[in-house]
């Protein structure tokens, strides 16, 4: 297999928020691994700017380090940091002041290249630094904006930071990150149902049972504890990552595989999304502390906290394609083992052929992997070998990208890498579009504001989440995948 890479054109990157967290673990380490891959060129600008007192060296010198720490050893070549960490050039910056914007306008070029603004600062900042970027003209037809979620609290906030940036920008240069949508195997869904005739003809209620979307996590909210309490799960993962992945999944082929066609088809799936007016469809729950780990408002710092660690709820489609089938998502803190994927379950045969000894062949399963393994597989039945009859076991045509990749010498890339690189070509298709975040939020508030007067369930720190999520499958003659690495 031959990989090419095409280098960007010269672009200048503007990085709000530089000595945080974000930008040391995530974006750093994506435009090295650019330039390393020769997609980025020398010629790229990235300023970034922070209120932390610096000047360039400092900032180099954090960057190096953040690259001794994040990126692999056997990734790092000493041309290649140099050559990266000359193209570093940092800004104190107070966002909130009026000084120092015309220092920043001084330091972009004038050539014409595309200029991206990245917004890893906190929430309250989004509209203050769209503002100012407007106020001093830094706004052309090759600027783009890129902001990271949360993408407001409910959806009155969403729509007004819709508004803030529909004062200085169109919708066109506006890049809502995912970072879920950048992983490879998300990508591949698309790939799978789209450019092969195999899957899109089974797509349907007609031979799908149901589908399962899991994104779990191991770890609890250790340093994220006040924040996290302010969010919960529901708005922290299923009103964004969790539906993003629901909308890929359900959403019916775009007429091309161009932005607006494909989001046009992800919002026709939220606006067809039942509300949820039954309470037994959604179970929230918050974990207990263990004889190693600590509880959930241990970590929060709040004894009397109701926010939920722990979702699992029922969706339900309106639409001929997926009439009846329900989608089940869940996602949680400090549960067995960190995995997300998306399970499509297929019915079962409608006729069994063969003598009861065999035992009944067990329905297909296509499971996609996002994390910690990406990669695809699907479980199929076939006939145990050796003499003695027809008998059956289960077993698992298996697709791991990792392992493609070894063979060829070559890597998993980053999502951060993908979607920067995306924004650089103005490439918006796996950004949300405004209307998408809104449609979102207005079917999440309902459940929101359900919950005022209610109490998380407990559940064991190592478990699979509250006995109550197991309950909302096994009434309907179904049960959860393990949630095993």
């Amino acid at each position: 297999m031959v990989s090419r890479v095409v280098p960007v054109d010269p672009f200048d990157l503007v990085v709000f928020g530089a000595t945080g967290d974000l930008a040391r673990r995530k974006l750093i380490p994506a435009l090295y691994r650019r330039m390393a891959d020769g997609q980025m060129l020398d010629t790229a600008r990235i300023i970034c700017a922070a209120r932390s007192d610096l000047d360039t060296d400092g900032f180099r010198k954090l960057a190096s380090d953040a690259l001794d720490t994040f990126v692999s050893k056997d990734e790092i070549e000493g041309d290649t940091r140099e050559r990266f960490l000359s193209c570093l050039t940092y800004l104190q910056l107070d966002v909130t002041s009026e000084a120092g914007w015309d220092k920043l306008r001084g330091l972009l070029s004038d050539d014409g290249r595309p200029c991206a603004y990245y917004l890893s600062v906190a929430p309250r900042f989004f509209g203050v630094i769209a503002e100012a970027i407007r106020k001093v003209g830094l706004v052309d037809e090759q600027t783009r904006i890129v902001i990271e979620k949360p993408l407001g609290r409910d959806l009155e906030s969403a729509r007004e930071l819709n508004r803030q940036f529909a004062e200085g920008f169109a919708e066109s240069q506006v890049y809502r990150i995912d970072h879920y949508l950048g992983k490879e195997t998300v990508q591949n869904l698309m790939a799978l149902r789209f450019a092969n005739a195999l899957f899109e003809p089974l797509w349907n209620a007609q031979h799908i049972d149901h589908v399962q979307i899991t994104a779990a996590e191991s770890v609890g909210i250790e340093g994220r504890g006040p924040y996290y309490d302010n969010v919960g799960a529901m708005r922290d993962m299923v009103q964004n990552h969790l539906l993003q992945l629901l909308c890929l999944t359900a959403m019916e082929p775009p007429s091309h595989f161009e932005p607006d066609a494909v989001r046009d088809e992800k919002l026709k799936v939220l606006r067809a999304l039942q509300p949820l007016n039954d309470p037994s469809d959604v179970v929230r729950g918050q974990y207990r502390g263990g004889t190693s780990t600590s509880a959930y408002h241990d970590d929060a710092e709040n004894p009397e906290s109701r926010t939920e660690s722990f979702v699992a709820l029922k969706a339900t489609i309106s639409n001929w394609r997926w009439a009846g089938v329900p989608f089940y998502l869940r996602t949680g803190k400090r549960l067995r083992n960190r995995v997300s994927e998306i399970a499509i379950q297929f019915k079962d045969i409608p006729h069994s052929i063969f003598s009861a000894s065999a035992a009944a062949p067990k329905s297909n399963v296509l499971a996609i992997r996002l994390q910690p393994d990406e990669g695809i597989t699907l479980s199929m039945t076939i006939k145990d070998p050796g003499p003695g009859g027809m008998r059956f076991k289960e077993t698992e045509l298996d697709m791991s990208f990792a392992d493609s990749l070894a063979l060829t010498g070559k890597r998993m890339p980053d999502a951060y890498e993908r979607l920067i690189m995306d924004v650089i070509r103005g490439d918006q298709t796996l950004f949300m579009r405004g209307d998408e975040v809104e449609a979102a939020w207005s079917w999440v508030d309902p459940i929101i504001h359900g919950w005022q007067n209610s109490v998380p369930s407990l559940y064991d720190s190592g478990s699979s989440g509250p006995e109550d999520s197991l309950m909302l499958l096994h009434r309907e003659g179904r049960r959860w995948r393990e949630i095993s690495a």
